[in-house]
């Protein structure tokens, strides 16, 4: 496919100040998903220590966590399509700000467990609600802004790692530092409750000005569709990588150069700088040369930092080149969503929640195949995993080009 943008075309609407502030509460809401994470992840040495439980044992609780976060995706699917992806986004934020103070209770092994899958099944929930209600907010201002949204996630993310620094430098508990963030995160989601847009049928409401149709033909009713696997598999293709980046990126830099703990740090610091960078411009990108360029044109710079870091031995060039892939990265997971949401407004939040859950399976399965395979062959050779990954990404951007109305496709381009 060309990766112009689509032709469908639609005249920007007039934003008004209730789409405005939608807006803003859905920016809120990623945020808070984003530092009530930070904050249980800068706090999870001081939880192992407190629940007295080996690496093995954390590793266990860890995947706990993420089977409830699956599971908490596919529960939100019913109760959106009840009473909208609005109202199920403010739910499972509240309820996540509640259940983030968990782990901090914990004193014993199976504590821990109890909170995790609790935390997971409302992190789960979240996720899901809140693409979807993205979604609706982007169809109503008829202009790409989703990858800004997920910046405002990995903003909250610094911010909540921040915060659980500082907590943790001034000798608080972690249930303390868990429950004030808690607390703020409560307070802010009941702020903007009443902003979200609201579609109590589980679809969108009128827009402001003509709205972005869903793909005729596309309706699939909730049956698994071949196009909602190829978005699946690009979804786990992507965030595979990242979860590569997140947690083997500082390693490799340590065992590849023998750098230091201090200067390892920086490889993972330029790939995440770089990729809320790269979500703060993706969307205007998108609006210029459409999403299939976003995805396309971003692997390729994904996969020049991989090569820059399979190759080379010096520290500089190295750190470029988990930068280049953290730029190339960061605009690709919201495209991917975007195109699952809009598939048909029938099933929109049943295609977005299995998109978004073989999404976090990547996420989650990526660092441990990488473990598997760093045993058999050195670690940076093993960079050849998520090179590959984004190459096919790369070779199949044309999922996401959307299908034109018949009555649209002598229109202009989005501007």
């Amino acid at each position: 496919m060309s990766d112009s943008p689509a032709e469908t075309v639609t005249q920007p609407a007039e934003v008004s100040t209730s789409l405005r502030r939608a807006r803003a509460a859905t920016f809120t809401l990623f945020g808070i998903c984003g530092l009530l994470v930070g904050m249980w992840v800068v706090h999870i040495p001081a939880i192992t220590d407190q629940t007295r439980i080996d690496h093995a044992t954390l590793g266990t609780l860890l995947l706990m966590l993420g089977v409830g976060a699956i599971g908490g995706m596919q529960l939100s699917v019913p109760l959106a399509n009840r009473i909208g992806s609005g109202r199920t986004a403010i739910i499972s934020g509240l309820v996540l700000s509640i259940t983030a103070v968990g782990p901090g209770l914990a004193t014993r092994a199976w504590q821990l467990g109890l909170a995790l899958v609790v935390f997971g099944l409302s992190v789960g929930a979240l996720n899901v609600s809140v693409n979807a209600l993205a979604v609706e907010v982007e169809r109503r201002y008829r202009r790409p802004i989703m990858s800004a949204f997920h910046a405002l996630y990995s903003v909250g993310g610094a911010a909540g790692a921040l915060l659980g620094a500082l907590t943790l430098a001034a000798g608080w508990a972690p249930v303390t530092a868990l429950a004030a963030a808690g607390g703020i995160s409560v307070v802010a989601v009941t702020t903007v409750s009443r902003w979200v847009v609201s579609d109590p049928a589980g679809r969108p409401e009128e827009s402001e000005g003509p709205a972005k149709p869903p793909e005729p033909g596309r309706r699939s009713r909730g049956r698994l569709s071949t196009r909602v696997l190829l978005l699946g598999g690009i979804a786990f293709a992507l965030m595979l990588s990242e979860g590569v980046a997140n947690d083997w990126s500082a390693l490799q830099v340590k065992e590849n150069l023998g750098a230091s703990d201090a200067v390892a740090a920086l490889a993972f610091g330029a790939f995440s700088v770089m990729m809320t960078v790269g979500r703060f411009t993706a969307d205007r990108v998108s609006g210029a040369f459409g999403p299939v360029a976003v995805i396309r044109y971003g692997m390729l710079i994904a996969a020049t930092g991989l090569l820059l870091i399979l190759a080379s031995g010096q520290l500089t060039l190295t750190i470029v080149g988990w930068a280049l892939f953290g730029l190339g990265l960061s605009g690709a997971v919201p495209q991917i969503y975007t195109a699952a949401g809009n598939l048909g407004s029938d099933s929109a939040n049943v295609n977005l929640s299995r998109v978004v859950t073989f999404g976090h399976v990547g996420f989650l399965s990526g660092p441990a195949i990488m473990g598997w395979i760093s045993q058999v062959i050195p670690l940076t050779a093993a960079m050849a995993i998520p090179l590959l990954c984004v190459l096919v990404v790369a070779a199949c951007a044309g999922a996401v080009q959307s299908t034109p109305a018949p009555a649209q496709q002598n229109h202009s381009a989005l501007s």
